[in-house]
């Protein structure tokens, strides 16, 4: 059963000739035979792209397909056409023929193996080239990703040439077009068949050959120097926060436009938070007695102040005490703020003195076990068997 002519061009129904065009090209380069050598699944493809396109470019054959499909070319339809017409790619003497125009088939084809219609490229090569981007580490405080800051950058880049203005041609002179190439950038020359095309090696590619040099920047129309400026650093950035300053990086060749600076941030060590996202944990010790009857602690916050911390009684080792929204910011929404988590470490008291360890083994004798303390020993009662 004959396979739809929109379905093998990959098209809609309702695709214009440009669409049309533009799918059979593709499809006729993917499976061209010379692209497939020896696949016959390609050479039956290449058979019914050049088939559906055949029909579907005349509107007349179009027309008749869509009211009839196929049936439209059987013995009799269309005026008794013997199936489409003067289209294809056909079974002939010594293997394939093309019966169509192979022009713009062979200019597709060869463009996409040497970028440009018979190896030439299409397009010319701008003179001007973009400057290299550059990379800043920066490491910042806590404090300042907690509140945000401006922080003074000062890095060594190539800038524009002020005495040439980034043309790299001497006062009252100005590059002229590369002899070589014609302003090109390329030179073209024969291999066999084909005409092929390579960067012009006396102007690089440029077009442009500049004869009387600029001498401050020999003719490369930019210099080397320190770049100084400030970057914002917004309130709650994070580890590995990349930050894109457009058009601050290396200068251009022969007035082409700069780079871009990235600004990569770390997050500098903190002696008391340990951050995770948005969130600051803290390790608070405690004594036994504080945490048995509870008590109030000040703890720090990231941006250098105080702030209370209510230790519950009966409070245990790992126990942790959240302080909502006292956390980092989140970037770009500051008003979003995570929590201070506070992870409780007991302390016991060493060094005793007799007086000390009197009460202790006072009230240890009024103590009652607790509930981890009670089922510890009912297991080892069940291990011991007694």
């Amino acid at each position: 059963m004959a396979r739809d002519y929109y379905e093998i061009l990959g098209v809609a129904r309702s695709a214009d000739e440009a669409a049309l065009k533009s799918a059979y090209r593709k499809k006729a380069m993917e499976f061209h035979p010379d692209r497939n050598p020896g696949n016959k699944d390609a050479e039956t493809k290449f058979k019914e792209v050049n088939e559906a396109y055949d029909v579907l470019k005349d509107a007349q054959k179009r027309a008749a397909y869509d009211r009839f499909g196929h049936n439209a070319f059987a013995q009799g339809g269309m005026g008794g056409a013997r199936g489409p017409q003067g289209g294809g790619f056909g079974q002939g003497q010594g293997g394939f023929h093309f019966e169509g125009n192979f022009e713009d088939l062979f200019e597709d084809l060869m463009g996409g193996i040497f970028g440009g219609a018979g190896g030439q490229q299409q397009t010319r090569k701008s003179h001007t080239q973009r400057g290299s981007d550059l990379r800043y580490n920066l490491e910042v405080s806590l404090k300042d990703a907690y509140t945000g800051s401006k922080v003074d950058l000062k890095y060594p880049t190539t800038i524009s040439c002020e005495t040439c203005k980034g043309s790299g041609a001497k006062e009252g002179s100005k590059p002229v077009t590369c002899g070589t190439c014609n302003g090109s950038g390329n030179v073209t020359f024969r291999q066999g068949f084909f005409q092929m095309s390579r960067t012009c090696p006396d102007c690089g590619g440029v077009g442009q050959q500049i004869k009387d040099k600029c001498k401050d920047c020999a003719g490369s129309g930019r210099v080397r120097s320190t770049k100084k400026l400030q970057v914002t650093i917004p309130a709650g950035v994070d580890d590995g926060t990349r930050l894109r300053l457009a058009g601050e990086g290396e200068a251009g060749t022969h007035g082409g436009p700069a780079g871009d600076l990235y600004v990569f941030v770390s997050i500098a060590n903190h002696p008391l938070f340990a951050r995770d996202g948005i969130h600051l944990h803290l390790e608070v010790p405690v004594n036994m007695v504080d945490a048995a009857l509870g008590t109030e602690l000040q703890i720090p916050t990231p941006e250098g102040g105080k702030t209370t911390l209510k230790i519950p009684s009966g409070s245990q080792p790992g126990d942790t005490v959240r302080l909502p929204g006292l956390g980092m910011p989140a970037m770009g929404r500051p008003k979003d703020k995570g929590d201070i988590v506070a992870h409780l470490q007991v302390t016991v008291p060493q060094n005793l003195s007799k007086k000390q360890k009197e009460q202790l083994e006072s009230l240890r004798s009024e103590l009652e076990p607790g509930r981890a303390e009670a089922g510890f020993m009912s297991k080892l009662r069940k291990f011991w068997n007694e």
